[in-house]
């Protein structure tokens, strides 16, 4: 293959968008330990959700195994899984597809 020239732009195939385009979600599990009342407090504490929105995403917990509490940059994701960590929450991070 022949070295492209300068200033020649060289088209890439398949999907362009950079990865860091992409929001980080922050995901809370269910635990055997803290109770659902609790987790609740918590999400209203630490995100300010309403208490219909704090319950609706506790339950997705408990049933689901986990839920979506948050998404925003890398360094805001790492905040909130620290912070739900300090309350005893068990939370991970991953960058959405």
């Amino acid at each position: 293959m022949a070295p492209t020239a300068p200033g020649e732009v060289r088209q890439t195939s398949g999907d362009t968008k950079l990865r860091r385009d992409r929001p980080w979600l922050v995901i809370v599990w269910n635990d055997p330990i803290n109770l659902m009342t609790y987790v609740t407090y918590v999400f209203q504490k630490l995100f300010g959700y309403s208490k219909a929105r704090a319950t609706k995403l506790m339950l997705q917990v408990h049933h689901e195994g986990r839920a979506v509490v948050t998404s925003g940059t890398r360094e805001r994701a790492e905040m909130d899984v620290f912070r739900l960590h300090e309350h005893g929450l068990w939370a991970t991070m991953e960058q959405s597809d």
